[in-house]
């Protein structure tokens, strides 16, 4: 699953970052690795932007980012199911 598809307020774990599409080049990958998307990182879509478009405001570990779809979409995450604690 790609993080641009996770539902608002999803918890996820980053799977891989990928090139979702030829504009996206390596310059692009590198740099969303080192902002924190690496394999194992928690990550949260807290909300999305005016029409349920971009930007996209996302949490990785501790930290807030606002990325554009092009960027969610080369973001490979794995959904986890959350349990309330008492």
């Amino acid at each position: 699953m790609l993080l641009s598809d996770l539902p608002k307020g999803t918890h996820a774990l980053v799977e891989r970052v990928v090139s979702g599409s030829a504009e996206v080049g390596a310059a692009t990958l590198r740099r969303l690795e080192e902002l924190g998307f690496i394999a194992g990182e928690p990550v949260r879509l807290l909300r999305r932007g005016p029409g349920g478009r971009e930007p996209l405001a996302v949490q990785v570990g501790e930290t807030l980012f606002a990325l554009r779809l092009l960027e969610a979409q080369c973001i490979q995450v794995r959904h986890l199911e959350v349990s309330s604690a008492c």
